[in-house]
């Protein structure tokens, strides 16, 4: 899963407006586009995009001059949901005053509510699911003929192999490959199965096929993405049965060495690994190719036994304390992340110190850390009861945090000294006269700009850190 306990919220790209200068044919059709959630949704969008720009449409950064405006959403947690109806709320606003306005939703969330949305709450003109995109011309047709149009119809093939995505908002240097879609584990407090369906693996040569044609472009870091990285297979039944003998097998280990060898100068990173699935092979390949990053995304949820059991985790706390002595064995100088839940259903306070026990032993760079939020539809939702009081949740929350700002500190304090190579990404937020980027570990390194331009890579000597970024000055 991707960042799986909340797949990722990523709290700075929330609502982000997807927009390029232009991708249709500027026939006067507009869309705007917001995604939300996890990097998987917006990778979609950047599908969606490309399938409009098909069909003529143009992106605009202003919701009232779109003809067609476009929410892709998340489900994993409830306030995301909550704001996405307060932005259809606004959106409708618009509506009033333009009857030929139309409101779609996308992703998760419209897979998860469907009529509800339409029907009930009449809050949208179109619902689509994460498999139904190809659609949306035709959707938009019959909204455009007066009636409503919904498609969330889960496949078990469609991976939008052959659609090259257009990259919005894109710095043109890092950008996402989707590899797999769906989710065939079923962790107890998570709705993505029953949003984006059973798990299936896209084609190996058109990943890598993208992956040299995002370097002629000029980019220079790609990130492979699927709900669950590891168990990505192709021609390999989930029994390890060759399906087609005359044809090739892939597994993630061969995967990640065939887009490695794209060029030496691209730069790989994938998320997100599951504990129960990561194997030495994978380590192996990637402690083989100084281009595959040294960083693993590799979300705990918790350091109880009891506990990984109730969330139908598939792994005990010393199979994933295995893997990361396998990690550090394999790869000393990996960064490792993680995602942690507090407040599950029956969480003891003698499970909440398991967890904290497991976080300082491992010692997390970074970490995503949230309350459980119970979800529709869920196994806990129908088997357990939601039953840790929000104070304790909260209490426990905080103290997750606090530990984790202190491996984080002490992690970046360790790198004081040392010299990492960085690919620089940008201008700092806080200063023009300032670049980040971020190095093989996937610490963000902040350096005085000279001379240096976004998309090289340069040498930076860590001289100073706080708990989230690392600070140096350029070397020859």
């Amino acid at each position: 899963m991707i960042s799986e306990s909340n797949k990722v919220l990523d709290e700075s790209r929330q609502g982000e407006a997807i927009t390029l200068e232009q991708t249709g044919a500027g026939n006067g059709k507009k869309f705007y586009l917001e995604s939300y959630g996890c990097q998987m949704n917006f990778s979609d969008s950047e599908i969606v995009a490309s399938i409009l720009a098909k069909e003529g449409y143009e992106t605009t950064r202003n919701p009232e001059e779109a003809n067609l405006v476009l929410l892709n959403t998340c489900s994993i947690r409830e306030n995301a949901e909550q704001r996405v109806r307060n932005r259809l709320n606004h959106f409708n606003v618009i509506k009033k005053r333009n009857p030929k306005y139309m409101i779609g939703i996308l992703g998760c969330m419209a897979e998860r509510l469907k009529a509800k949305l339409l029907e009930e709450e009449k809050l949208v003109d179109i619902v689509v699911g994460p498999d139904a995109y190809r659609e949306l011309p035709g959707l938009i047709e019959e909204v455009e003929d007066g009636r409503k149009a919904v498609n969330v119809l889960l496949s078990r093939e469609e991976t939008y192999a052959e659609i090259n995505p257009i990259r919005l908002n894109s710095n043109g240097i890092t950008a996402f490959i989707s590899i797999m879609r769906g989710c065939d584990n079923m962790c107890s407090f998570c709705v993505v199965p029953f949003t984006r369906g059973r798990e299936r693996s896209r084609d190996p040569e058109s990943i890598v096929h993208e992956a040299k044609y995002l370097h002629d472009q000029g980019y220079k870091e790609v990130t492979l993405l699927g709900q669950n990285v590891d168990s990505y297979r192709w021609n390999i039944s989930k029994k390890g049965e060759i399906i087609e003998p005359e044809k090739e097998t892939v597994n993630f280990a061969q995967l990640l060495e065939k887009v490695a060898l794209v060029a030496p100068d691209l730069r790989i990173r994938f998320s997100t690994s599951h504990p129960k699935d990561m194997t030495d092979d994978v380590l192996h390949t990637m402690a083989k190719y100084e281009n595959i990053c040294e960083y693993i995304h590799l979300p705990v949820q918790s350091g109880s036994t009891t506990m990984l059991k109730r969330m139908n985790r598939g792994y005990s706390r010393e199979w994933y304390m295995d893997r990361i002595a396998a990690i550090r064995r394999i790869m000393p100088d990996c960064a490792i992340s993680t995602d942690i839940i507090t407040g599950f259903c029956g969480e003891t306070e003698e499970e909440h110190q398991d967890t904290l026990s497991l976080m300082k032993d491992v010692a997390y760079e970074f970490a995503y850390m949230f309350k459980y939020s119970e979800r529709p539809k869920t196994l806990a939702e129908r088997k357990y009861q939601d039953d840790v009081p929000e104070e304790v949740k909260q209490r426990r929350l905080e103290e997750v945090i606090e530990i984790q700002n202190a491996n984080g500190l002490m992690r970046n304090k360790a790198s004081v000294g040392k010299t990492f190579e960085v690919l620089v990404e940008g201008v700092s937020k806080k200063s023009e006269n300032e670049l980040f980027g971020r190095n093989s570990q996937n610490a963000v390194v902040v350096f005085e700009r000279g001379d240096v331009q976004p998309g090289t890579y340069v040498n930076v000597k860590v001289t100073d850190c706080t708990s989230a970024t690392l600070k140096g000055e350029l070397v020859a």
